[in-house]
């Protein structure tokens, strides 16, 4: 029996699907769904209420007097909607997220169960102390496989973010300043023009001022432009390794021991961390503070919604000015200090981060995710990165301009040079990319380099994956090249929506839903 090969055209190519109409403005899965307030009735409920009798308000008069004008729908009409919406959003389980200095990969689904284990997910922060000794117990494990995996003697795990961390370190070099009688004269933080924009952001919170430093035309740090900036005034540099460039900053010793001699401390954001885990330990670096994000190096969905966390680790001169609380252990069992007045010996805390101490979900998976990778494979993790990054770079490099010579760390950073002359940009090729069903990536960011394309893979995407990613972008490439820049303007033409006008929409927002005059006057 041989298979019937004159049927229905069954693939996308072989019909023209501009031309398809429907009635319900439906095409096949993909729903056409209105906002929730078109849809729902004003007036009706899904769940009805009695009133409540016998109470007494206790608003004081300030009692709602008009509806809330909340529509009304049945659960499964609620139900619809949203998955609907969802069907609509680009995840990380339908395929490459390739947003660089994002870290968006596949997290294990055997960290989120370890997360919502009853003691874990139930938690609550007032417990008795005497009730979380596992948690603590995890965080105070948790503390000495970040303290081994960075050289470094002390952690500060409340921070909740990343600029949350960063905020930390820099407080606890201020403190160490005024502690040596310095903070009045050293004032002035120097931050490279590759670094993340929230290091001059943390620096300028902090009260300090900030002086940039160039970058050479490797995209690193200009190591001479550096030394001509130290000087008795300044309280630290702030640098990010790898840099936002994608690239390793070769000179950071020698960057740390001059910094060092000139008085001042290091600050390593360490939000690129995934790059070099079990390769390079910051603390061997002369680093003095560094915070890590969990939420990218050792898993968590990143950008899920909800808190991340930025643990800062800190050499043995800033140790002592640590934020509170933090863990300690004796034949008792585990203890959260939580005043300076518990404090012993040389401790000299600037203080409190947050009201109490990190977040426990953050916790929980970044030590899953450790314990089942092991060392060896945490070290893995970062080869593998950097492997898919270099790939990426290679492959795209027939059609595409790197932005500098050389390997890559953990993503990959191109230019527009390959657009020019052609009447496409940067946002085109990246709108024409949701046409091909991947998400762009991150556009025009790093901004020392035009019309910038930073493409991070991570080391969770198989080759055939990155092939396929690769193909659709060199593709895209040669269209350009070719002249065809109407398709490029038109993009995205498959999406449930077309191209945006931006910059109406951020000068002139509508934050309010309001039915249209029609619809009203019927409703009436």
């Amino acid at each position: 029996m041989s298979m019937n090969n004159q049927g229905r055209p069954s693939r996308p190519e072989d019909i023209e699907v501009q031309s398809v109409t429907t009635f319900t403005g439906n095409r096949a899965l993909q729903i056409e769904e209105p906002l929730i307030f078109e849809t729902g009735h004003m007036a009706a409920t899904g769940v009805d209420l009695p009133e409540p009798k016998g109470t007494t308000s206790r608003l004081g008069g300030l009692e709602r007097k008009s509806s809330m004008n909340l529509p009304g729908l049945a659960e499964p009409e609620a139900m619809r909607h949203f998955v609907r919406l969802s069907q609509k959003n680009y995840a990380i389980d339908m395929g490459p997220f390739p947003l660089g200095s994002c870290t968006m990969k596949h997290n294990p689904r055997l960290n989120e169960k370890m997360a919502r284990l009853p003691g874990f997910a139930d938690i609550h922060p007032l417990q008795p102390v005497s009730t979380v000794q596992g948690a603590l117990e995890l965080i105070d494990t948790l503390a000495g496989w970040l303290k081994e995996l960075t050289a470094m003697p002390a952690v500060a795990m409340s921070p909740k973010a990343g600029a949350h961390g960063e905020l930390c370190g820099m407080v606890t070099i201020k403190a160490a300043l005024e502690a040596r009688g310095e903070a009045e004269t050293r004032t002035r933080v120097l931050a490279p023009e590759s670094a993340h924009g929230t290091n001059p952001a943390t620096a300028a919170q902090c009260g300090f001022t900030v002086d940039g430093i160039p970058a050479d035309e490797t995209g690193r740090v200009d190591i001479e432009a550096f030394k001509a900036k130290l000087g008795p005034d300044v309280a630290a540099i702030m640098v990010t390794n790898p840099n936002t460039c994608g690239l390793f900053e070769r000179d950071i010793r020698e960057m740390a021991d001059a910094v060092h001699e000139a008085g001042g401390y290091f600050y390593c954001d360490g939000a690129n961390f995934n790059a070099i885990v079990g390769k390079v330990k910051p603390g061997d670096l002369g680093i003095d503070a560094m915070h890590i994000n969990l939420h990218k190096t050792f898993s968590t969905p990143h950008g899920g919604g909800g808190p991340g966390s930025g643990p800062t680790v800190l050499s043995a001169a800033l140790a002592p000015f640590a934020p509170i609380p933090y863990v300690v252990s004796d034949e008792d069992g585990f203890h959260l200090v939580e005043k300076r007045s518990q404090e012993e010996g040389d401790h000299h805390s600037f203080g409190r981060m947050t009201a109490f101490h990190g977040q426990m979900g953050m916790f929980v998976r970044a030590l899953s995710y450790m314990l089942s990778h092991g060392g060896d494979g945490l070290r893995q993790a970062a080869e593998d990165a950097v492997l898919n990054a270099n790939y990426v770079l290679a492959r795209l490099s027939e059609e595409m301009t790197p932005a500098f010579e050389g390997t890559c760390m953990h993503e990959a950073l191109f230019n527009d040079d390959f657009l020019k002359d052609t009447g496409v940009g940067t946002l085109d090729f990246a709108k024409a990319m949701i046409d091909e069903g991947y998400h762009p990536m991150t556009m025009y960011f790093p901004l020392v380099v035009h019309g910038a394309m930073l493409i991070e893979p991570t080391e969770t995407e198989s080759k055939h994956e990155l092939d396929l990613f690769c193909d659709a972008l060199l593709s895209l490439a040669k269209e350009a090249k070719a002249g065809n820049a109407d398709k490029f303007k038109a993009a995205p033409v498959l999406a449930p929506r077309r191209r945006l006008d931006e910059t109406a929409a951020a000068r002139k927002p509508v934050l309010r839903w309001e039915p249209s005059d029609d619809k009203s006057m019927a409703a009436e």
